[in-house]
């Protein structure tokens, strides 16, 4: 350590100070790229959602039309009924 000139003592602190820097440099670009493959899987995980519904026939639909349709139906027999039952 005696033999150190001033010049390599100053070399070895311009390299440390280079090393830290890439190493902060580093740290922001990895949490980038995992933000954003974390939002790339998040938007296809949307689309394929949104597909998934938009494929899915409805069955609900079909069974509240088949409901509705035999009440009214029953409905308007009953009417019918009655008018003749009146008329008679």
């Amino acid at each position: 350590m005696k033999n150190m000139k001033i010049d390599d003592v100053i070399a070895m602190i311009k390299a440390n100070d280079l090393i830290k820097k890439e190493e902060e440099k580093k740290q922001p670009c990895v949490l980038l790229w995992v933000l954003g493959i974390i939002g790339a899987v998040a938007v296809i995980a949307a689309i394929a959602y949104a597909v998934y519904l938009y494929f899915t026939p409805d069955y609900l639909e079909d069974f509240e039309d088949d409901f509705d349709d035999d009440f009214d139906d029953d409905f308007f027999e009953e009417e019918e009924e009655a008018k003749k039952a009146d008329a008679e």
